[in-house]
């Protein structure tokens, strides 16, 4: 992780908007089509360069690949990982289920069907070296030629608990079982971005959304403290190889516009996600049902030599933050935790995290970015 010198860095949360002409090719691989193999590394390249310029031009400071060959932040790894065959109908998240007629409108996607989850029919093991090779290598030969000076760059990999999360299991006896098969598998992905020099984020949204899925719904906070748990132990298992200060962690509440009236509370959920072996958190703030939980930092303070990136921009409107509010978001944080606490703000989460589901406009998505700048600016001035 990097600190802050003397002012507040900008990074964003993985996936940023893919292009036309590879989504149409993203969606061809998902409907089993041959796909001409240049015209995919082509594409995937052109994509990649674009999106790395963008983030220099928009101000970013800590960079990645913008996710553009993934179909999205989970669901990549049925092309890394063996043992995955099919889909299967699964249920909306609790908080839907409440508003169906509305989950049914605002959850369609061209490339894919979130209500079809990948089935887990066979041994999982990690078969995707090559193709996770190929895509640090391309991304870090693009930073290179590219007109930027980022202070660091990253790239995301799905935690264990959210592959078993969103993988259907008919393979193994248990879950526990099922869920450290997962994270023997993944600490070898974990460790080609660890090895390459690249700050590894994993993205485990499933450590706060666990409260509105169907199975947790109405289960007691003790029973989801105790998932949640769990899911960290098999990450700190996965992750035992990588030094945790190559590491962070993005966490929410789900990247989608829902009512999320069933969510966890933060401060209910710090000391668990605490256990971590990182030294880097990501979590939303800027989401309008948890604008207030910056107070959480406060009641549980945030590990000593760990970095804080709060979500200070969100990823479910056209409305462009403005800069003094985004600032604000940031101050109130800053407020929050101790001063040697090293800040870096983000976006709540990213703008493509399921290919074909975009709520915010690409052009708006660089927009706020470019706020985000702004905004971190500000408040850089407002708390020297």
């Amino acid at each position: 992780m990097t600190d802050n010198d003397d002012r507040i860095r900008t990074t964003h949360i993985g996936s940023l908007p893919r292009p036309p002409e590879l989504l149409d090719l993203l969606t061809d691989r998902q409907d089993g089509e041959n796909v001409d193999a240049e015209e995919w590394d082509s594409t995937v390249a052109d994509a990649t360069r674009d999106v790395v310029q963008r983030q220099a031009d928009a101000g970013i400071d800590i960079a990645n690949n913008g996710e553009q060959s993934r179909v999205s932040f989970n669901w990549y790894v049925a092309d890394r990982l063996s043992g995955i065959e099919g889909k299967r109908e699964q249920e909306l998240w609790a908080d839907l289920q409440e508003f169906p007629d509305y989950a049914e409108e605002t959850f369609k996607t061209d490339v894919i069907d979130l209500s079809k989850h990948p089935v887990v029919t066979g041994p999982v093991e990690y078969t995707g070296r090559a193709e996770a090779e190929a895509e640090i290598a391309q991304f870090q030969e693009t930073v290179e030629a590219a007109d930027a000076d980022f202070a660091d760059t990253f790239m995301t990999a799905a935690s264990p608990s959210v592959v078993t999360a969103t993988h259907v299991n008919e393979h193994y006896d248990s879950y526990d079982e099922y869920l450290f098969a997962v994270a023997d598998a993944m600490a070898e992905e974990y460790e080609l971005v660890a090895d390459a020099g690249l700050t590894l984020q994993i993205d485990a949204p499933e450590l706060l959304t666990i409260g509105h899925t169907a199975a947790y719904a109405d289960a007691p906070l003790e029973e989801i403290r105790e998932a949640t748990g769990l899911h960290v132990q098999a990450l700190n298992e996965a992750l035992s190889n990588v030094p945790a200060d190559q590491v962070r962690l993005h966490t929410c509440w789900g990247s989608y516009e829902g009512p999320h009236h069933l969510d966890t509370d933060l401060a209910d959920m710090l000391p668990e996600i605490y256990e971590a072996d990182i030294t880097g958190l990501s979590v939303e703030q800027a989401n309008p049902r948890h604008q207030h939980e910056y107070r959480a930092f406060a009641e549980q303070p945030v590990p000593d030599g760990w970095t804080l990136i709060p979500g200070v921009v969100d990823v479910k409107t056209n409305v462009i933050d403005h800069p003094e509010t985004i600032a604000d978001r940031i101050e109130r944080v800053a407020d929050a935790v101790d001063d040697s606490t090293p800040l870096v703000a983000a976006p709540d989460c990213g703008f493509g995290t399921q290919a074909g589901l975009g709520m915010v406009d690409p052009e708006i998505a660089w927009a706020k970015l470019e706020a985000l700048d702004e905004g971190a600016a500000i408040a850089s001035e407002r708390l020297s």
